[in-house]
């Protein structure tokens, strides 16, 4: 026994070896696939890494080249350290970065120096309680100042950057005389890293944060319609399915507006990186970068509708194929109609053109009305028959028909029952708490026997009437629990449909939101003659995003 258990064990050891092995062998190759994976998933990223190499390189011949070293001195280095900080994967952010810190350390410069002027002709004592009173009121005021919500978002940057140079240039100038001389030189290069990474950044190979911002929006409008379509598809769908090809149209389905959810953070950020690039388009129009947030934010609002519509397709209550089938053709057709809408806007926007007239077409408003007709067309499955309706309003209720004593007969019932629930006739305490153990003969055993003597005569004289109740409440309770299941069969599909109207309802926010987006952007009219671009790339999430400047 002791040999088969030592030779199980050598064979694990040996499968476990085999398998470390083997993960060792595959990782170089799946390292490599990751790396080829990056570029190919965004050829951008390359060309930035590409800029960022020329740039440190650059840069680097500031230390390296002897005239150069001989001008600037050791303070070259903080070019290099500019580049690595400053240097973003889009223009914007560049711009937002080395703006905010070019005018950082000027303005921290600028008033170091003043403070070092008023300060320098006075004592000793005086000029470091000076120095330490401008510490320390400067460096409340920015803090307190970094928590407006504008300079938080825009320029947090560049209040940190201001506030650590100003420290370090009005502190060291107590002990060191050349401080002064080291804070030019550091400025200059400084000054230096930023005009490096501006013209790389606006000259060679640009990478527009608007125009992420633009692919994006036309990305979460498709991926919205195809969502809307999937989810129909499989909802009608009576073939039976494989797990693999469920999960895999599951997963599509996600991916299509999960993009738009998640949307808000990256939204924000494309826009505010956005605002601080220059006029680059060919007319030179102002990028409205205010308005492609607000059409993110009604997108958001209608893929509500669209996670609630695949939530329909998760229930455990399902309607079955047989009632789906008679709403199937005015679903599709509303659905598809729906998602012609969403092309429409999308298309729209990705050649930059005005939306066109006919965009909300007959065809959407009969779709609408021929769903309304087949669900009233069919008022047994929402609502039940009107005889069905009536017996179930009318059985909580003592029915006027019926004889006064049946009544008093059901309430003598109803007090046998709880007596024999409770252990105790109605109105009399037993003096002990229910389920308490009770003695076989007390004061109060002549009065319990008259009781259950009454209510034993009750029961036998309402014998008769309640038996022919009971058959009768019977049959009724089975009528309600069948009118029951037949309502909650149909009140899934009831669910489904009502979410496609409204995502009727909620595309004229859409449409609007669009149109006053080509108005603002200075779209060109639509013109039925001209062929739509279909070649544009798109981007569904932006690369190396960087949400904040900090």
């Amino acid at each position: 026994m002791s040999n088969k258990v030592h030779e199980r064990g050598m064979e694990m050891e040996e499968e476990g070896s085999k398998k470390a092995t083997r993960k060792i062998q595959e990782l170089p190759k799946k390292i490599l696939k990751d790396i080829w994976k990056v570029g190919k998933d965004d050829p951008r990223r390359v060309k930035h890494a590409l800029k960022v190499g020329v740039s440190l390189t650059l840069v680097s011949l500031l230390y390296l080249l002897e005239p150069l070293f001989k001008g600037i001195g050791s303070n070259a280095m903080w070019a290099v350290l500019t580049v690595v900080v400053v240097l973003e994967f889009s223009a914007g952010a560049t711009l937002c970065k080395g703006l905010n810190r070019g005018l950082g350390t000027l303005i921290a410069g600028s008033l170091a120096f003043f403070i070092e002027f008023v300060a320098k002709d006075s004592g000793k004592i005086f000029r470091a309680v000076f120095i330490s009173a401008s510490v320390f009121i400067i460096g409340a005021a920015i803090t307190y100042l970094r928590f407006i919500p504008y300079i938080k978002k825009n320029y947090d940057y560049g209040m940190l950057i201001f506030l650590l140079t100003f420290n370090l240039i009005t502190v060291s100038s107590y002990r060191v005389d050349a401080v002064i001389k080291i804070a030019h030189e550091r400025f200059y290069t400084i000054a230096i890293g930023v005009g490096v990474c501006l013209c790389m950044t606006l000259l060679f190979f640009p990478i527009w944060s608007g125009e992420d911002l633009h692919k994006s929006t036309v990305a979460k409008l498709q991926g919205l319609s195809f969502s809307i379509e999937a989810c129909v598809k499989e909802y009608f769908g009576e073939e039976e399915k494989d797990k693999e090809t469920s999960d895999s149209s599951e997963d599509m389905i996600y991916d299509g507006y999960k993009t738009v959810l998640d949307s808000k953070s990256t939204d924000e950020a494309l826009a505010m990186y956005a605002s601080w690039e220059p006029r680059h388009t060919r007319h030179c129009h102002r990028f409205p970068w205010q308005h492609y947030v607000k059409v993110g934010a009604v997108l958001r609002q209608f893929g509500y509708t669209v996670v609630a519509l695949h939530g329909c397709l998760k229930t455990e209550i399902q309607t079955p194929s047989s009632i789906r089938v008679l709403f199937k053709d005015p679903c599709v057709r509303l659905a598809g109609e729906i998602c012609k809408v969403l092309t429409e806007l999308a298309a729209s926007i990705q050649n930059r053109r005005r939306c066109s007239p006919e965009i909300l077409s007959e065809s959407l408003q009969v779709a609408l009305q021929d769903l309304n007709s087949a669900i009233k067309s069919q008022p047994k499955l929402f609502f039940g028959s009107d005889d069905n309706v009536s017996q179930n309003g009318n059985s909580g209720r003592h029915n006027q028909n019926v004889p006064v004593t049946q009544h008093i007969n059901k309430d003598a019932n109803d007090d046998i029952s709880h007596q024999n629930e409770t252990g105790s006739p109605l109105g009399q305490n037993t003096g002990t708490p229910r389920g308490g153990n009770k003695s076989r003969f007390g004061p109060n055993d002549g009065a319990s026997s008259f009781s259950r003597l009454r209510a034993d005569t009750l029961e036998r004289r309402s014998t008769a009437a309640t038996g022919e109740r009971r058959i009768l409440m019977k049959q009724l309770s089975r009528i309600v629990v069948m009118t029951s299941l037949e309502f909650s069969e149909a009140l899934p599909f009831a669910a489904f449909a009502s979410l496609l109207v409204e995502m009727v309802a909620r595309l004229d926010n859409v449409i609007e939101e669009v149109e006053e987006l080509g108005t603002v952007a200075c779209f060109k009219e639509y013109d039925g003659n001209v062929v739509d671009r279909t070649d544009v790339e798109v981007v569904e999430n932006p690369a190396d995003l960087v949400v904040g400047v900090e």
